[in-house]
């Protein structure tokens, strides 16, 4: 999973940006996870109640975006992707066009703490 943290040059604002594959896990990052301390706290317990077998599988439900954390993996989707009354218009599902191809996202759980570490670093600097 590449990315990397940048400060807005308008806002002064923590940004991330990903690759492709994982290009969701950046506005969930910024919208559901933002500078929340308190957000952080409650991914890193989940994180150590799924490997410690406490728990098998913690949904964590945003505004936006949800996650899924479970033995070995995390996944980050769209809310809107769980809508499945809501079609596409035969306009953006045309021409190559694949908006739903990039609403989830999946990667490591380790590689999942160390970006919630690698984030609240880069926030947590912001003057």
């Amino acid at each position: 999973m590449e990315y990397e943290f940048i400060h807005d040059a308008i806002t002064g604002e923590a940004k991330a940006r990903f690759s492709l594959e994982h290009e969701i896990i950046a506005p969930w990052i910024e919208v559901e996870l933002g500078n929340d301390s308190d957000k952080l706290s409650q991914l890193l317990t989940a994180i150590d109640n799924v490997e410690k077998g406490q728990q098998h599988e913690i949904v964590i439900t945003g505004h936006e975006y949800s996650i899924t954390i479970s033995q070995g993996d995390v996944e980050i989707y769209s809310n809107a992707s769980l809508n499945e009354d809501e079609v596409l218009s035969e306009m953006l599902t045309t021409d190559h066009i694949h908006f739903d191809e990039n609403e989830v996202a999946a990667c490591g759980i380790e590689d999942f703490r160390a970006l919630l570490l690698s984030w609240s670093k880069f926030t947590n600097h912001l003057s």
